[in-house]
């Protein structure tokens, strides 16, 4: 099982145990493949909660370029759920299993199609 495996069965594993979902794994692979590199990094392969930037980055280059989902106070609104259901306590978010919740939020799997 190579690097990326390994990584997606500890993403699938954070999703059923600490998010309570069962996940799509084909779509938890190509969200993950998605992240390119940055899965590889320690700081670039997590989201930094409590740090506003962080979450304007992930607002402004997945959901709005990424997703081609149009600005607005949802979109932070959906980051914060998707946070919270992930657990405020939970220090390592995994960027690839926050975009993957964000992707089922918003209903846009297809754009992994």
């Amino acid at each position: 099982m190579g690097k990326r495996d390994e990584l997606i069965a500890k993403y699938a594993d954070d999703l059923k145990n600490k998010c309570g979902i069962d996940p799509d794994m084909d779509l938890l692979t190509k969200v993950t493949i998605g992240c390119g590199p940055a899965i590889y990094d320690a700081d670039a392969s997590t989201v930094a909660a409590t740090q506003e930037s962080e979450l304007e980055t992930v607002k402004d280059n997945f959901l709005v370029k990424k997703l081609g989902l149009s600005d607005g106070p949802e979109l932070m609104e959906a980051i914060h759920a998707v946070l919270g259901k992930y657990g405020m306590s939970e220090r390592n978010k995994y960027r690839a299993v926050v975009y993957y919740m964000l992707t089922k939020h918003f209903g846009k799997e297809s754009v992994y199609g």
